[in-house]
């Protein structure tokens, strides 16, 4: 059994869990950006942060300038007013714009990156506590920042062992009101992580295992993401399905899956969630006919088949988005020059044929 297998990220889960452990916040100093989007002020999740750091005495500035899809410009200036405070340390609250913006702006507070794509990010990274307020990208579990990279025109990552939060909080009371579409997207997006894991080349024994676990809580509350109906059991659920799952890419790398998705988001603004369950069901099916003993490995996890799967997903997707033939060749020729570790290889015809049957006219 070889694997390798690093999460140094703490992880506290329940209800009230910022407010009621305060006391963690203050090994990382007495100033704190808090990086956020423009929903944490009515979820109640910016106030317990707040609350948190006036327990300790801790100063505190908020940066909220957090696009959907956060950009370079954005980062930047998050960076900048980061240096201004003299902040030692950063907190995340928000999705996954939030929680990757964070990340890129507590290494851009400590270094100078000319291309923050090409940047090699070194150890010297403001410390982070992450209180993510949707169930879906597991950002807070992770080294990856996603950013929109306009000269690509696409997504890209950036990652470092060094940009894993030190904290994460999840408690699911801040998704209360999270709007029905969000909610689904998030769920599967963290679906789609815990099935690429497993087709990735650095799967092992201990990400398949928690890959299984985020599936087995993510599914179990599939009627309640159908019916829209939810209990704090099910948005705890939820959160800590994603959280696994977040743990599983951690260490795995996603698959070709979410290049393909990176177009369908940078050029018509499909939710980056939406996206992966648009394309997974297919690029899942043809995985079975080159590698059926992996890809039914990931099926006996969903527990169900690929037809089963593909149905319950079309359920929660509602009508399909369809784009001309052209867009599609050009979303494979790039998707086919990205170099994800999936132990399933993927031609460019084959990309396409992905893309065209799942959102093809």
């Amino acid at each position: 059994m070889d694997f390798s297998f690093y999460m140094p990220t703490r992880i506290v889960c329940g209800r009230d869990c910022v407010v009621k452990n305060a006391p963690l916040f203050r090994a990382f100093g007495k100033r704190a950006l808090i990086v956020t989007g423009k929903s944490s002020a009515k979820n109640g999740s910016l106030a317990d942060a707040e609350a948190a750091l006036a327990a300790n005495g801790q100063a505190y500035t908020v940066f909220s300038d957090v696009p959907n899809n956060p950009t370079v410009e954005s980062v930047r200036a998050g960076a900048a007013a980061a240096r201004s405070f003299g902040a030692d340390f950063i907190i995340a609250v928000g999705g996954g714009s939030p929680m990757d913006a964070a990340k890129a702006i507590a290494m851009l507070a400590r270094q100078d990156a000319e291309d923050i794509f090409s940047h090699p990010i070194g150890k010297d990274v403001l410390p982070m506590v992450h209180i993510p307020t949707t169930a879906g990208t597991g950002s807070e579990v992770t080294p990856y920042a996603i950013l929109t990279n306009d000269e690509r025109e696409t997504k890209q990552s950036i990652s470092a062992p060094s940009l894993f939060p030190q904290i994460a909080f999840l408690d699911g009371k801040y998704m209360q009101d999270l709007p029905q579409d969000t909610t689904v997207n998030t769920a599967i997006d963290a679906i789609s992580h815990a099935v690429e894991g497993m087709l990735s080349t650095a799967a092992g024994e201990l990400s398949d295992a928690l890959a299984r676990e985020a599936l087995r809580s993510l599914f179990g509350e599939y009627e309640n993401l159908r019916q829209g109906r939810y209990t704090p059991e099910s948005r705890q659920n939820l959160l800590y399905g994603a959280a696994a799952a977040g743990m599983v890419i951690a260490n795995t790398g996603t698959s070709p899956v979410h290049t393909l998705g990176y177009s369908l988001t940078y050029y018509h603004g499909v939710p980056h969630g939406r996206a992966n369950g648009l394309l997974l069901p297919a690029f899942l099916a043809r995985c079975l006919q080159k590698d059926r003993v992996r890809t039914e490995r990931i099926y006996a996890a969903l527990g169900m088949g690929a037809e089963e799967f593909s149905r319950k997903l079309a359920v929660l997707l509602g009508e399909r988005e369809s784009y001309p033939d052209s867009e599609l060749r050009a979303w494979a020729n790039k998707a086919a020059q990205s170099r994800k570790k999936c132990a399933v290889a993927f031609s460019e015809e084959e990309l396409y044929g992905v893309l065209k049957e799942s959102v093809g006219r």
